[in-house]
């Protein structure tokens, strides 16, 4: 016999455990089913030993993410500053140097150009409606283009062209002419700015959890105790009359309503009976994930901090293109933070393990020195060859998925309803978005429910 709750929710990130949380709290009986063997979804702590750990998927948050910023203070999950004391380092174009602030000592001509480039971005954004963004000025325009179009069309020289590429990289964990503009356009003005997204004090890198982004995950799953069943993977979804069945390998469920928390790559795997609309069909074939490995290498201090730096890094070279000081709010152990991103990773993703570290410690020796070469641990993960995850940070939207199928991301389908961080309108993308869709969508499920 099939278990039972008013609401089935599929997945156990912050999405789905905000919406179990808010339907729970207005009195309805509900079931999270998560395919991992844990609770977080693309958030994770790898312990590294004496109480520390190290965050290996999302584990930022920066001004106006209350969503986040409430729920982890509800939750007694503490902030503290990301390091940003002292110089940090570009090497670029066969150079190293180090600068003060945001803007890198290079040529005044190269930074003339991205300035007005961005400018021009920031300006466009502003006009960008987050919540049908298909229906901003010249839509259809924007969202023909790549992104890598519109930089090579409004820029006159090629460093700037590769700056403003290391910064979609940083952001989107993904080329350029992978984005359509009009996607660039949304999410640079779901999350404030395109400033906004790539700062560090003042942006979307600004705090860091004690004890991890994850606790917040694990301390809300604990709150909701039972109801949550792991290792439960959600493979058919069937809608008969006002009974939803969910098959899973650890049997089956019905509700009355259900929330997909999947991203929508993830959520078009599952077999839906009746078939869903050609429109939200076609729009999960268009939706990959971004590629990132995210690269913890651990050293007995933060050396480069005796250096005057502030062990953030970025540099159009082989290896990682963008690095943080990621050392525990103690400052011991030393820990630089390398991403690698977008084409980066997809090379090395294909190399073996030793490749890929030598990579990215000769990265790490181009911006610090001969020292970062002689690391105590490496340790990785390859967002990639996440079964449930299927990449990260988020999804990406080509050209014109967003003016042809973007109606399809949030709008539900029967009792069938869309929430993650890529249904989000603000902050999409974001631990902050995932947060945000997870209320909404409870929300919409409690308007339904008699």
């Amino acid at each position: 016999m099939a278990e039972g709750a008013d609401v089935l929710v599929v997945g156990a990130g912050l999405a789905g455990l905000t919406a179990a949380r808010d339907l729970v709290a207005a009195g309805r009986s509900v079931l999270v089913l998560e395919a991992r063997d844990r609770v977080g979804g693309r958030i994770v702590n790898e312990d590294i030993g004496d109480g520390k750990i190290v965050e290996m998927g999302g584990q930022w948050a920066g001004p106006t993410q209350d969503r986040l910023l409430a729920l982890a203070a509800d939750l007694d999950v503490a902030t503290f500053p990301t390091y940003d004391t002292g110089k940090n380092v570009l090497h670029f174009n066969g150079k190293r140097g180090t600068y003060s602030g945001a803007i890198p000592r290079i040529s005044p001509l190269v930074l003339a150009d991205v300035g007005q480039a961005q400018a021009r971005l920031e300006a466009l954004a502003r006009k960008i409606p987050t919540d049908a963004p298909w229906t901003a000025p010249n839509a259809g325009r924007l969202d023909a283009q790549t992104f890598e179009t519109w930089i090579r069309h409004h820029t006159a020289t090629k460093s700037a062209r590769t700056l403003l590429t290391l910064g979609a990289e940083a952001v989107f964990a993904a080329e350029p002419g992978d984005l359509s503009m009009l996607h660039v356009l949304f999410y640079s003005r779901s999350g404030d700015s395109f400033q906004r997204l790539i700062d560090t004090t003042g942006g979307a890198q600004q705090d860091r959890f004690v004890g991890g982004s994850a606790l917040i995950a694990e301390r809300l799953g604990t709150l909701l105790g039972d109801i949550i069943r792991l290792d439960a993977p959600v493979s058919r979804i069937a809608v008969a009359g006002d009974k939803v069945t969910a098959t899973t390998t650890a049997g089956q469920f019905e509700c009355r309503q259900i929330i997909v928390t999947a991203p929508p790559l993830l959520a078009g795997r599952i077999d839906y009976e009746p078939a869903l609309p050609h429109w939200r069909e076609q729009l999960t074939q268009r939706t990959p994930m971004g590629s990132v490995i995210k690269c913890q290498v651990i050293y007995d201090e933060p050396f480069w901090r005796a250096d005057g730096l502030s062990g953030q890094a970025t540099g159009d070279g082989e290896g990682s293109r963008v690095v943080f000081d990621n050392s525990p709010r103690d400052g011991s152990p030393g820990i630089l933070l390398a991403f690698l991103e977008g084409d980066e990773a997809r090379r090395l993703g294909r190399e073996p393990l030793e490749v890929r570290r030598g990579a990215v410690l000769d990265s790490l020796v181009r911006y610090f020195g001969p020292r970062a070469a002689q690391p105590e641990r490496y340790l990785e993960r390859d967002w990639q060859q996440e079964k449930w995850s299927g990449g990260c940070y988020g999804t990406l939207f080509g050209p014109n998925v967003w003016t042809r199928y973007g109606h399809a991301l949030r709008e539900p389908v029967g009792p069938i309803h869309w929430a993650g961080t890529e249904t989000a309108s603000r902050w999409c993308g974001y631990m902050d978005g995932a947060v945000r869709s997870g209320g909404r969508t409870a929300a919409e499920v409690l308007a339904r429910l008699p």
